[in-house]
């Protein structure tokens, strides 16, 4: 399960959609985020679908990357999905009665309305981290922001901060899975027990990941340090971010 967790990466390429200007993927990303929420019917959830079906296909990303990315949140559309489905209540008689259990056609109707909603958004999500190099996404968010540099607004601090938190999923995900084998090579047992002894079994995990997480980020802040990072001050970039026709198209 955690192998198939793939938010926050990014894979390489030379595709029109990773050749974008990381501002304007983020822009449309938002904008895209903005029309799923305000559609209000099938139509516009199935364009949106078929939008990002086109450029998944432009971006040349393997669409079992889709799935895979679908994998790890599944249980938490499940639960979206049967909230949804026994407690919206519609006019009229119910299509299914069983004891305290009712379920009205306008439940079963936004039931499958929010599920697909929530997948197109992560899928949707995903393919900004897919496509776009970490360095390229904190340069993106720093320049969308800099107006707030004249409020005194940390923009340089804070972009730093996402792009770090979100560039070391991956590397937590990994340090997770060496950690579960490492137990299990010890005898600890992880899969089996009561719901009490699967709760207790996650301390063997927790722990060790608590003090990796925190060794990281001390070896980080050190190498940023003898790289003498002294925030966004008066910092120059290598690569400047240039838009060009594509863009705007």
């Amino acid at each position: 399960m955690l192998k198939d967790i793939t938010i926050g990466q990014f894979f390489p390429g030379n595709s029109i959609i990773h050749r974008l200007d990381s501002r304007f993927k983020i822009v449309l990303d938002i904008a895209y985020v903005v029309m799923l929420f305000m559609a209000g019917n099938y139509c516009s959830l199935i364009s949106a679908g078929l939008f990002m079906l086109i450029i998944y296909m432009m971006s040349g990303i393997s669409f079992k990357l889709i799935f895979k990315s679908l994998k790890p949140i599944m249980p938490i559309i499940l639960f979206t999905c049967i909230l949804n489905l026994f407690f919206i209540h519609g006019e009229g008689d119910p299509l299914v009665k069983l004891g305290f259990i009712t379920i009205y056609a306008e439940g079963i109707n936004t039931s499958v309305f929010m599920t697909v909603r929530i997948v197109f958004l992560i899928v949707g999500m995903s393919l900004l981290t897919y496509t776009t190099s970490p360095i390229a996404l904190t340069d993106a968010i720093e320049r969308l922001l800099s107006p707030l540099k004249k409020l005194h607004f940390p923009v340089h601090e804070l972009a730093m901060m996402m792009t770090i938190a979100l560039r070391f999923i991956p590397t937590l995900i990994e340090e997770t899975d060496k950690i579960i084998s490492a137990q299990k090579a010890r005898g600890v047992d992880l899969d089996g027990g009561k719901l009490m002894d699967k709760v207790k079994a996650v301390v063997p995990i927790i722990i060790p990941l608590f003090v990796s997480a925190v060794r990281r980020a001390s070896e980080l802040a050190t190498a940023m340090e003898c790289r003498c990072y002294r925030g966004g001050e008066g910092r120059t970039k290598m690569r400047q971010l240039k838009s060009g026709a594509a863009d705007y198209v």
